[in-house]
């Protein structure tokens, strides 16, 4: 059953109106067991040049930021994502210095992890948001009721609404390029532009290989930890690090996936509106059995009456 926005709200209305990579890619696909593609971002090789945040502005048409991409004035700040940005880079200080006791940044980029077991999927209740067999997790504007609870769930605290289109507002994320390259057998196109190789695209598997391997070759070089490896099941997006992530602003997280139990009991009674009719049936007998009982004594106070 598939609804639109406008279906969505007549039905609803009816019932409150009641008494009460391998990069071959199959367009089409939903969850599947199979391998997921994925990113291993490493930090240690991130120049801050903003080249990623170019290269998705232009392959997904947003609007031109207020600052050109040139200037790097713009890292004096952190950032978060937006419904006109996709993915940015902050530049963090952590107190690591150089030989000459100046400060060395490390450049971080965020946007959409693509989890192995997304929350976003599993709290919206029309099926807008699914997860491709490749790991993309899609959006689907035409299902959207506007609930937004892709955006509370969402442990990254990733997705953005379009709060300045009052008509026809959308959640806004990273795509992973699913439609405009993944499906044509490219690579996202952040990934294609960076010149220092800080993005490697491939089977997760794959990436998670090559980060161990980076991890034993130079110790001294990464921390023992990939993140995303284990965060909330896994990730698509995998980070190499010199310096603990929790002082880059990647917040610690249980390894396990967000808890089942809501998404089967949310599914279970919102896939076809069942909640609603649910709450109103039950409201409809208690206000029965209301009147009734209220019936039942008017009725046996006249009967008094007419006795005296």
């Amino acid at each position: 059953m598939n609804l639109n926005r406008r279906d969505f709200f007549r039905v609803a209305g009816i019932a409150a109106a009641t008494p009460l990579l391998d990069r071959s890619v199959d367009a089409a696909g939903e969850e599947s067991p199979g391998e997921s593609l994925g990113c291993l971002v490493d930090l240690t090789r991130c120049i801050g040049c903003r080249k990623c945040e170019q290269a998705c502005s232009a392959v997904q048409r947003l609007p031109a930021p207020e600052r050109s991409f040139d200037d790097l004035l713009v890292l004096e700040r952190p950032r978060r994502m937006s419904s006109r940005t996709y993915t940015v880079v902050n530049r963090v200080h952590t107190g690591v210095v150089d030989e000459h006791g100046r400060p060395v940044p490390t450049f971080i980029k965020l946007q959409c992890m693509h989890c192995l077991d997304p929350a976003c999927v599993s709290a919206c209740p029309v099926g807008a948001l699914t997860r491709k067999e490749n790991g993309a997790v899609h959006y689907n504007a035409s299902r959207c009721i506007g609930c937004r609870y892709c955006m509370v769930s969402c442990p990254f605290q990733v997705p953005c609404y379009e709060y300045e289109d009052p008509l026809t507002p959308r959640v806004r994320k990273c795509t992973f390029c699913f439609e405009q390259r993944l499906v044509e057998g490219k690579v996202p196109g952040c990934i294609g532009v960076c010149p220092v190789e800080a993005l490697t695209f491939g089977p997760r598997s794959q990436l998670l290989e090559a980060a161990r391997r980076r991890i034993q070759e130079d110790p001294g070089r990464y921390i023992q930890h990939i993140y995303g490896e284990k965060e909330v099941g896994g990730t698509g997006w995998l980070y190499l690090s010199g310096v603990s992530f929790d002082r880059l602003g990647l917040q610690k997280l249980p390894e396990r996936p967000m808890p089942k139990l809501p998404e089967t009991i949310q599914h279970g009674l919102y896939s076809f509106l069942w909640a609603p009719i649910v709450l109103f049936g039950a409201l409809g007998g208690i206000m029965k059995l209301t009147e009734r009982k209220a019936r039942g004594g008017a009725a046996g106070e006249r009967e008094e009456g007419a006795e005296s």
